[in-house]
């Protein structure tokens, strides 16, 4: 199958934190300026919507307009949005909502209503490719308990419905199986504490966690990675580790949010039904970001 020429989930792409205020209304303005920091500290791009966005918890009219912030604050070529919803059709007009705001791909989950075998699998992203967008796959089989193992992505792809893959099982193993099977598939780094593992297993970007709070650290240790420079990148990945590893447990929104607070930047507050990290959760979070920050990281 043809490629776009341009592949704009390739590079770091952060899965953007939301802003909310105290009363837990978004805040768009702040969302603008956060959207334009990440760019101007290096990364490449924003994926608004995701589940470190809490997208499931917004409306229908917050969660368009966080697209159509992130691409009046840094054009849409660099913002790929979720697009997961329950039912295709839905997910289908999220993504040509993301068209009409400009966008240049999207991220589509599997359907994760109920455990959907292979022809619903394919269903739904053939819907949602209708859209004209190209497709980036989300693989979270730990939520969603969805398995896109290699044999069906590679079938996704041969079929033209998607272009990449967020790989999010944290089996480093599968990056050479989808290497054999589909060799034209973008592989994207989907977990933050995988990342090394699969930028030397050839991945062609990181859909990020934790450059919210430490983009310009995050964006060097996948430029050096993705380059081969394990000199430069396995200091910093042992570094940043005990960070990055947040990013794969149940907390890890209250968690990143917490080390934005701790940087300087604004996290804030998350959306019921999630609550607050325990204390000594929040204690081990500052303590990781402290030490990051204290060795020159954010």
């Amino acid at each position: 199958m043809t490629h776009p020429e341009n592949r704009p989930w390739r590079g770091v792409l952060v899965a953007t934190a939301l802003p909310l205020r105290a009363d837990l209304s978004v805040d768009h303005d702040r969302y603008a300026e956060h959207c334009s920091w990440l760019v101007d500290s290096g990364c490449d791009g924003v994926v608004p919507n995701g589940s470190l966005g809490e997208y499931q918890v917004l409306t229908s009219e917050e969660r368009a307009r966080v697209v159509e912030t992130a691409v009046a604050a840094i054009g849409g070529e660099r913002v790929m949005p979720g697009v997961a919803a329950y039912g295709s059709a839905e997910a289908r007009r999220w993504a040509e909502q993301a068209g009409e705001a400009g966008c240049a791909s999207v991220m589509l989950l599997p359907p994760n209503a109920y455990r959907a075998d292979e022809r619903s699998v394919l269903a739904h992203y053939a819907e949602v490719a209708r859209s004209g967008l190209p497709v980036v796959a989300y693989n979270n089989p730990i939520d969603t308990k969805v398995d896109l193992v290699p044999e069906l992505l590679a079938r996704l792809h041969g079929e033209g419905h998607i272009h990449a893959v967020k790989e999010f099982s944290g089996d480093v193993r599968r990056a050479y199986r989808l290497a054999e099977l589909a060799p034209e598939l973008d592989l994207l780094i989907g977990a933050d504490d995988v990342l090394l593992e699969l930028a030397v297993a050839g991945a062609k970007g990181w859909v990020a966690g934790y450059p919210n709070a430490l983009p310009r650290a995050s964006a060097q240790l996948y430029r050096a990675a993705a380059a081969g420079d394990l000199t430069t990148a396995l200091p910093l990945y042992r570094q940043l580790h005990p960070l990055l590893r947040w990013d794969s447990r149940t907390e890890f929104v209250q968690a990143i949010k917490l080390s934005m607070d701790v940087v300087g930047r604004y996290g804030g507050p998350v959306r019921p039904p999630r609550v607050p990290l325990l204390p000594e959760q929040a204690a081990a979070v500052r303590a990781a970001t402290e030490k990051a920050a204290a060795a020159g990281l954010a």
